[in-house]
């Protein structure tokens, strides 16, 4: 049976990947987290932290390492309107649509809500030159029913939006600790249930999301067979057969395409998450600070920044995008089930008008 799909989204999501269908995307939206860390780097108040700084380091983190991807996700804010032009003409972009962070007021202690950047649409994204939308929601599928109902709510819009303007719709998915912290053993036990639960929630047609970009579904730092690791955390939630059968339940569980996010982790254990979802068939990746993190370090000095994306960063891109050789083509997935299935919305001699 055919998969029907306009013409817009296909043409967004094969620009997305690489000729053979797989995603190695970057991103370098980070915005409350890059302010945080350029406090950090310059002993400053993150009230202190200046504009052209944030957008300084996230031009040179494009110019350096956006040849390396598929695709690169920036921000309107500090990202677009300075890095627009260090894209290469032959990777996408993506732009993203969530304000930085979370909100809590209004709902239960603990529990996040996502809303969109003020002054902000799809249809501004578009004009802006996006090939595709990225929305990143929080989400606990045992949060209070307000917090489910406003984030649900809050894709379906995205979707909806993405639908009316033809371009592909990229959705993020984060989970959270209800109680205690995401950085502990405990929570590691719980993520595979969160992680998949969420999915199922969000692969109905009525959201309209087009490619999932997901945590790992296990952790790493609390996999026993990863001990000897650098990453490892010291204490074990799980053996490795039980990770890779957890990778193995979220694909089943996702009837969508779906990309790992990096989350930050160091790039050592993102190069196996990204072996490890690839052979349970995930069809890339879109990652930024475990690419990159490293280089924000040496800011102020341009020099030494530039070297470091030159060098190490580059090789992280590398290393990466060879894990990303073993993923799934998107159009394989069995949401396509291969190129030749793939059949347009409107094809026929009264397309124009139909459109």
């Amino acid at each position: 049976m055919a998969t029907v799909i306009s013409s817009g989204k296909l043409r967004g999501i094969m620009k997305l990947a690489d000729a053979s269908g797989k995603f190695k995307m970057m991103a370098i939206d980070q915005r409350g987290s890059m302010v945080t860390k350029l406090a950090e780097v310059l002993d400053i108040e993150k009230s202190d932290v200046e504009y052209d700084d944030v957008a300084t380091i996230k031009t040179l983190i494009t110019r350096l390492l956006a040849p390396n991807s598929t695709a690169v996700l920036t921000d309107p804010i500090y990202g677009h309107p300075y890095s627009l032009t260090e894209i290469p003409r032959d990777v996408a972009l993506l732009l993203a649509y969530e304000a930085s962070g979370y909100v809590s007021e209004g709902v239960g202690e603990n529990e996040r809500l996502s809303n969109p950047i003020d002054n902000w649409t799809i249809a501004k994204a578009q004009r802006a030159g996006a090939d595709a939308i990225k929305l990143l929601a929080y989400y606990h599928p045992d949060a209070s029913v307000p917090a489910l109902k406003h984030q649900q709510e809050f894709v379906r819009h995205v979707g909806d939006e993405c639908e009316k303007q033809d371009i592909p719709f990229l959705l993020e998915l984060v989970s959270y600790a209800l109680e205690g912290t995401t950085k502990s053993v405990e929570f590691a036990k719980q993520k595979p249930d969160l992680v998949i639960r969420s999915v199922e929630e969000f692969i109905d047609p009525s959201y309209k999301v087009d490619i999932l970009k997901l945590e790992f579904p296990a952790d790493l730092k609390y996999t026993e067979e990863y001990k000897e690791s650098s990453f490892y955390a010291g204490d074990s939630a799980y053996n490795l057969n039980e990770v890779k059968e957890i990778c193995k339940k979220l694909d089943e569980a996702s009837t969508l395409p779906w990309v790992i996010l990096s989350a930050g982790v160091d790039i050592e254990e993102f190069i196996e998450n990204v072996k490890l979802a690839a052979e349970a068939g995930a069809s890339g990746f879109l990652c930024g600070r475990a690419i990159w993190k490293d280089a924000v370090d040496f800011f102020p000095d341009i020099n030494a920044v530039t070297q470091f994306l030159e060098n190490e960063a580059t090789t992280n891109f590398h290393n990466a995008n060879a894990a990303a050789e073993a993923a799934l083509p998107w159009f394989d997935h069995r949401h396509f089930g291969g190129a030749a299935s793939i059949q347009l919305e409107h094809q026929s001699e009264n397309w124009i008008q139909d459109y």
